[in-house]
């Protein structure tokens, strides 16, 4: 007999409050395409959000044949700055992958936190505390 239940992959939703959190995510995150348009700076809010494109992890380490991507937006909340680095913003189809996410504490309990990406391009945020959330869409 059939399922009439979908095959769909449950939805990961991750928080970071402290690096080793952190470290969890940037694994999820290994090897994820960023459009620079979908790297979304709301200075005001002192919230940094970025869609994109990750590997389904969890999948490839099964053993499955094709790895598939989800879509899938990464927060951090309590940016203080940003800044970047080999990222043209005038070019905004640009696509990036993300090689990975490193955290420096400072004052505790601030720091700055650091998205990698291919080709030496670079987000570094300052943060008041470390929050951050990976959530599958």
């Amino acid at each position: 007999m059939s399922s009439l239940v979908p095959d769909v992959a449950p939805q990961l939703k991750l928080i970071a409050l402290d690096e080793d959190d952190l470290a969890v995510i940037s694994t999820h995150v290994q090897d994820a395409r960023v459009r620079i348009c979908d790297i979304i700076w709301r200075q005001g809010d002192k919230r940094l959000v970025i869609g994109m494109s990750r590997l389904d992890w969890e999948q490839t380490l099964a053993g499955e044949t094709a790895p598939r991507r989800l879509a899938a937006a990464l927060r951090f909340d309590r940016v203080l700055s940003l800044k970047s680095r080999n990222i043209d913003l005038a070019a905004p189809q640009t696509l990036l992958e993300l090689v990975g996410i490193e955290f420096s504490a400072d004052t505790a309990p601030g720091g700055s936190a650091l998205l990698l990406f291919s080709g030496g391009a670079a987000l570094r945020l300052d943060v008041e505390c470390l929050e951050c959330e990976l959530t599958d869409l």
